[in-house]
């Protein structure tokens, strides 16, 4: 009877090697990108407008990319990012603006909201041992659709009132020349960066995604730590929801944050998330999402048909899977 060999256990140089490597690839690409960008459209490129407009669009995306980071972490996946944004948007706004609630009510049941999204989830995952896929799938069409029926298939905005004009004042303001968006997205990032790399919660989560059954029986509550991730993940997609619906004062039920979870996982897994789960770089996460914003600004600025955006984020995801493949198979020799 063979014996039963044990699985290559990650070289951790090699693992930390191919980590770095990776992010020093994107920051590569990303100079290359902005000299080629810089090149053809005579300066305006790195002109402060443009900077500042792209600030704005990676603190938005950062959040959902670092929120769905968490879950793509634990080995998980979450398909609804996009239509749940659409839904907390949709109710913000009917309570800001129909039901005249105090802002800090509004956005705290928003977000309360948000968290019994990323419960339930977790519940279904870990509790009735549906899959991630099929979870946050049902979620993509069930937000989607709860949003129209809300709004009654009716664009939402936020009309001029005074209770809440301050609020969205300072979702305008540019701190030290760089849009609030961009600065909030660092902060997340810290806290982010310390949870993961510095905190016992942050070894939980790449001990499940490594193998979760390993993880339970050295002790760990494995169910609790990926509900928590969804929860997680579903309070990020509330923050993000709030700054996306007051950047464009417009919410089309069927239209609003379409394809947001495809910019998200495509940002973290470019920055080092594997799908395989137990890998995952907070650094990396935000150069993947400035990279993607790059490159849809490059795509507008340069005339290039905005239908080929999925077609940028779809080339982008086989490139991060492909990196990942090969990045993997050297951490494991």
């Amino acid at each position: 009877m063979a014996e039963a060999v044990a699985p290559a256990s990650p070289n951790p140089v090699a693992a930390i090697f191919s980590r770095s490597a990776r992010e020093l690839g994107i920051l590569l690409l990303l100079v290359v990108l902005s000299v080629f960008a810089q090149s053809k459209t005579n300066g305006n490129f790195l002109s402060h407008d443009n900077l500042v407009n792209i600030a704005r669009l990676v603190g938005i995306y950062g959040i959902f990319s670092l929120g769905v980071s968490v879950v793509i972490i634990t080995g998980g996946i979450d398909l609804s990012i996009g239509s749940m944004n659409a839904i907390l948007a949709v109710v913000l706004a009917i309570w800001l603006t129909e039901k005249k609630w105090p802002p800090v009510l509004a956005i705290g049941a928003m977000m309360g909201v948000s968290a019994i999204f990323g419960l339930l989830h977790g519940f279904l995952i870990t509790k009735i041992k549906l899959q991630p896929f099929i979870v946050t799938l049902c979620g993509l069409l069930i937000y989607r659709g709860m949003a129209q029926y809300v709004a009654q298939d009716q664009t939402k905005g936020f009309s001029d009132n005074a209770s809440f004009k301050g609020f969205m004042d300072l979702l305008k303001t540019t701190p030290l020349g760089m849009p609030i968006q961009f600065w909030i997205l660092l902060l997340m990032a810290a806290i982010f960066w310390v949870v993961l790399h510095r905190s016992v919660y942050g070894r939980y989560l790449l001990a499940v995604g490594r193998n979760e059954e390993a993880a339970r029986y050295s002790g760990i509550e494995t169910k609790r730590i990926i509900g928590s991730a969804y929860v997680v993940t579903a309070l990020m997609t509330g923050l993000g929801a709030i700054m996306l619906a007051f950047y464009t004062e417009s919410i089309s039920p069927s239209s609003h944050g379409n394809s947001y979870e495809l910019y998200a996982i495509a940002a973290a897994v470019l920055g080092g998330c594997s799908l395989r789960g137990g890998e995952g770089s907070v650094i990396g996460v935000l150069l993947g999402t400035v990279l993607l914003q790059v490159l849809q600004n490059l795509v507008n600025i340069l005339g290039i048909p905005s239908s080929l955006n999925l077609a940028v984020v779809g080339t982008v995801i086989l490139i991060g899977v492909l990196a990942d493949r090969v990045l993997n198979k050297r951490a494991y020799q």
